[in-house]
């Protein structure tokens, strides 16, 4: 390093060059706010594959790079905040010395960058500080660009033509970047500085850092709108404090609402507080109450069966969740009949995207309904949220679009030869499967052959079947009993058809589908077990479906497969034959319960805190179905999202079937039956559980003779929980 003055001049700004092309991808950090979301590597910056700042399903951001020195700045440390507001980066101008050499007067710079992202805008503040003994003049330089990108694109979409990226307007201290859509709206994202850099040019600001011994430089930015920016006192710490607090206390909204669970094993209480904490980041606030989005961040959007999936795993800590879910699908239910969009009156929605490829109908996902299980499970969650919280206002407000759902549930099931609730896709551009495994290869007959449609899934019969019973329930609450009599008889026929149609005698299991000619795709999934989930199966059959599920075939050591290894397409690697997603494990879990298996839900809620801590106390969408070994880690998916909130739900809902809880809303009772612990944790309790107007904390203690229960709050609150554990400690 030359030294002049006692000054160390680390390079010109305009001679640097990053030595860092590809992106740090191995461990991808996210950020939510509403309908923004950004997906950046450990250090902080963005390349434009499948990172960058979305916004309403555009890409605002596609490079966003921060280098000072001739070298790129060394890591070293990135993490988000254990509330997922800010994301906080370490870096220094050169890798550290190897121990027990001597320092480098490189290595004298602390780069500390935070960001947020609050009301559609990014936040950032760059703080540079210098330990060393000597003055340092260093350059300092953030590259930027926004494509206006898709999602769909970002995904893998070609699309013929695109609409026009404007010339960039360069101000003082702020650059404009904005794209004309072929939909005939401008998408604009600024990129805007606390101070004027010494050159600022369309897609890079270059300052220059004058730092004595001990001095800090501050940079502040924000990129967002052209709105609040150009026309006020632009980015500052004052704003950035402001906009971080208001973040932080609507995250802290988000992560309170409900009961809470705390363990005295540090671990497992990371793991649960981690889930909250991800779906609180994943939760929108939307006119009709939050709603989770699926997933960072391919679908950071509401869709209805990932919301009432998610919802139902939350239910009976949070009902709220459920509450807004089902006040959002009943708004946007389908009126009308449409091949693009595969709706039909009735039916509740499988996705929503407000990018400019939807807008044009260049695909189909703008309101799509391409989901056949939505509709059933719409009216499921309803059913199960009015048992839970005793809300039949809320049913009153909902009872019109619970008719509608479960009439087209009824007019399909009549439609078909079978007499089942099947799909078939309106038109190519529309998804092949409309499942929860959606993907194209996901059903399939015994030798690997695709089936010819329509398709009747066996855990959309169990949906359907609950749904039924649901409205049969709930019009004998509303003294219907003629109607509630016909859906319980409709229940009783299509379990009928699905114990005769399904069931492989020879396998002690249920086939995962009918085909259009009535044909069984003699396949062993875990679909399964979701029909466990519904009570559809006779005792005697749900018994060898549960010994099943919990064989090697199904079982890695890190959860259930997708797929049993004996099938034809079997492979770990695969999204959906093969792999294991922590939702799927979940519901097939309480299913195992259901039918009084409490050996199999502790073991697969041990093993996926085993998984969940091999990836920083996240479950992902999905990982890799291979089998367990000794002393290694599960095998990640490489682009499943993270997080995902049905994967986060599931720790919750893997939690309640362990302890037995059941929660009557009506009755204002909450029942424990025979609860267990995983092993290594000693104690759990559920603090704030709310029920009617009572609130109690449920503590469960493991101790020589099992688990002891104990149950604090008002007498009268007290007085109305019951199971075995009152008379004895549980074994």
């Amino acid at each position: 390093m030359k030294q002049v003055d006692d000054i160390a001049t680390i390079a010109d700004p305009a001679l640097v060059v990053t030595e860092r092309t590809e992106p740090a991808m191995s461990q991808t950090f996210a950020l939510k706010h509403e309908d923004t979301f950004m997906v950046a590597d450990a250090y902080g910056d963005v390349y434009g594959n499948r990172d960058g700042l979305f916004h309403d399903d555009t890409r605002m951001l596609s490079s966003f790079r921060l280098g000072f020195g001739p070298r790129a700045p060394s890591l070293l440390s990135a993490a988000m905040g254990r509330d997922n507001v800010v994301f906080t980066a370490h870096m220094t101008n050169r890798p550290l010395p190897e121990l027990g050499g001597t320092m480098a007067p490189e290595g004298v710079i602390h780069v500390e960058r935070a960001r947020f992202l609050w009301r559609s805008r990014l936040f950032e503040r760059i703080t540079c500080r210098n330990f060393g003994n000597l003055a340092v003049t260093m350059p300092l330089t953030v590259s930027f660009g926004a494509d206006f990108r898709d999602m769909f694109e970002v995904r893998g979409s070609e699309r013929k033509r695109r609409g026009e990226l404007s010339a960039p307007a360069i101000r003082p201290t702020s650059v404009r970047l904005a794209y004309w859509g072929l939909d005939g709206l401008e998408r604009t994202s600024t990129v805007a500085f606390s101070q004027a850099p010494e050159r600022l040019g369309p897609n890079r600001a270059d300052y220059t850092v004058k730092l004595p011994s001990g001095g800090v430089f501050s940079l502040f930015i924000e990129v967002g709108p052209d709105t609040d920016v150009a026309h006020d006192e632009g980015p500052n710490a004052r704003r950035y404090r402001r906009a971080r607090a208001h973040a932080r206390l609507a995250m802290r909204a988000h992560r309170l609402n409900g009961a809470w669970l705390h363990s005295k094993t540090p671990l497992f209480t990371q793991w649960l507080d981690q889930s909250r904490a991800d779906l609180a980041l994943l939760t929108s606030d939307l006119a009709t109450g939050p709603y989770p989005y699926a997933g960072i961040p391919w679908f950071s959007t509401p869709f209805g069966r990932d919301g009432i999936v998610t919802a139902m795993e939350t239910l009976w800590l949070d009902p709220g969740i459920a509450r807004g879910v089902l006040r959002f699908l009943a708004s946007r239910q389908a009126t009308e009949t449409s091949s693009f969009r595969d709706s039909a009156p009735g039916k509740i929605m499988h996705e929503t995207r407000k990018g400019e490829m939807c807008a044009l109908k260049e695909l189909p996902f703008g309101l799509y309904y391409g989901g056949v299980d939505s509709t059933p499970m719409f009216v499921v969650l309803a059913g199960a949220y009015v048992a839970r919280t005793g809300d039949s206002e809320l049913i009153d407000e909902l009872w019109p679009a619970l008719e509608r759902a479960i009439g087209w549930v009824e007019g399909v099931m009549d439609a078909s030869p079978n007499k089942l609730v099947d799909y078939a896709r309106g038109e190519k551009s529309g998804l092949a499967n409309q499942g929860w495994k959606d993907s194209e290869d996901s059903v399939f007959h015994a030798d690997g052959s695709l089936p010819t449609g329509p398709i009747a899934l066996v855990e959309v019969q169990g949906y359907a079947y609950r749904a039924l019973l649901t409205m049969s329930e709930l019009a004998t609450q509303r003294g219907d009993d003629g109607r509630a009599a016909q859906w319980a008889e409709k229940a009783r026929a299509l379990a009928e058809i699905v114990e005769t149609r399904f069931w492989m005698e020879d396998k002690g299991f249920y086939g995962i589908a009918l085909d259009g000619a009535g044909k069984l795709c003699a396949v062993e999934a875990s679909n399964a077990g979701h029909l466990l989930f519904s009570g559809l199966p006779r005792e005697d059959r749900a018994a060898r479906v549960v010994d099943r599920l919990g064989d090697n075939c199904f079982r890695s050591g890190w959860g259930i497969r997708t797929l049993a290894q004996s099938q034809t397409r079997f492979n770990p690697m695969s999204y959906h034959n093969g792999s294991i997603w922590p939702h799927d494990t979940a519901l097939c879990a309480l299913g195992m319960r259901r039918y009084g298996d409490l050996n199999g839900p502790i073991e697969i809620l041990e093993e996926m805190f085993d998984a969940a801590f091999s990836f920083g106390m996240r479950l992902p969408e999905l990982f890799c179905g291979f089998p367990r070994r000794p002393g290694l880690p599960p095998i990640g998916y490489p682009v499943a999202c993270l997080p995902q909130a049905w994967s986060a739900g599931s720790a919750l809902l893997l939690v309640q079937a362990c302890l037995g809880i059941t929660i009557d809303g009506w009755a204002h009772r909450v029942t424990i039956d025979r609860p267990r612990l995983p092993t290594g944790v000693q104690s759990l309790t559920v603090r704030r559980l709310d029920f009617g107007p009572y609130r109690i904390d449920m503590i469960f203690e493991r101790n020589e003779e099992g688990i002891a229960t104990r149950v604090e709050g008002s007498a009268e609150a007290v007085a109305r929980v019951h199971g075995d554990w009152i008379r004895r400690v549980t074994r």
